[in-house]
């Protein structure tokens, strides 16, 4: 069956009612063009962090320092919710248990929270906001088993990996991933950090033959100007759409099932790992 799928590049910051009213829209654009999973960026619900030195919060205003405390269960998750409808669509936010905040992922339909992933490899000073996440589990949804991670997660290969050995078939990566601080490009199609981003994408798509969702922040916050390069990936690593470094969504008309037995018909990577011989991946 092909279905519909987005990801968007847009900027949200830390007023949530102008977060709503663009996601909002951006639902409603996407519905118009049948599309069944939407992914928005990491932190879409009140901002990313305006800062990632050393000095984290502290290096910023006071207004700018924290996004608010959101509770998964809590009337903004539930108004996201109630928004997305029949479709499935994915967006960040930071969330507090009470005790500690946590960079986080959610995945919701007009039923409720389908899937939620708490961010767990943290870069440069955001360890310094936020406690990190302790795994990467797949869920089943309206539009097969899915996966999510957060940014950062996706440099590491064993994230995606994780995910897909616990089945899912889709994988949405949530990011706020800026440009290079140090000798970046005034393009952003130029800068190294832009180049990395895409790489990483198109590769933990392939390695793992899976469909990949990439969403980011737009524009810039704080300190941080952000690279865009929302995309659609598919399992054989190809870009089947993409928004470049522009804000936008990029569509793309996908039989997941299809393509993925296309792409593991012969060369399957999960069917044909050897862990017996990846000790030292477990530490051992």
């Amino acid at each position: 069956m092909t279905i519909s799928v987005a990801a968007v590049a847009a900027p949200f910051g830390r007023d949530l009612e102008a977060g709503f009213a663009l996601i909002t829209d951006l639902v409603q654009r996407a519905r118009a063009r049948g599309v069944r999973l939407l992914a928005l960026p990491e932190a879409a619900l009140g901002g990313y962090l305006a800062d990632l030195g050393e000095a984290g919060v502290q290096a910023v205003l006071p207004q700018d320092a924290l996004p608010p405390a959101l509770d998964v269960d809590g009337p903004e998750v539930a108004r996201l919710a109630a928004i997305a409808g029949d479709m499935v669509v994915t967006a960040g936010l930071c969330e507090s248990d009470g005790t500690s905040r946590f960079n986080t992922a959610v995945a919701v339909s007009g039923d409720g929270v389908l899937g939620v992933h708490r961010k767990v490899h943290q870069p440069l000073g955001e360890n310094n906001s936020y406690a990190a996440g302790d795994g990467f589990r797949a869920f089943d949804s309206p539009i097969g088993r899915m996966g999510m991670m957060i940014c950062y997660d996706k440099a590491f290969p064993e994230s995606a990996r994780t995910l897909a050995m616990d089945g899912a078939e889709v994988i949405c990566c949530l990011s706020a991933w800026p440009a290079a601080r140090t000798q970046s490009s005034p393009d952003l199609a130029e800068d190294r950090w832009t180049r990395r981003f895409d790489l990483f994408d198109q590769a933990r798509a392939l390695e793992n033959q899976v469909v990949w969702l990439s969403a980011n922040q737009s524009g810039t916050f704080g300190r941080l100007r952000f690279v865009c390069s929302a995309k659609v990936v598919g399992p054989g690593g190809e870009v089947l759409a993409t928004t470049g470094v522009e804000p936008g969504m990029a569509v793309a008309d996908v039989d997941v099932r299809e393509l993925l037995d296309g792409a593991r018909r012969s060369m399957a990577h999960l069917r044909d790992r050897r862990p017996d011989s990846y000790g030292v991946l477990a530490g051992v």
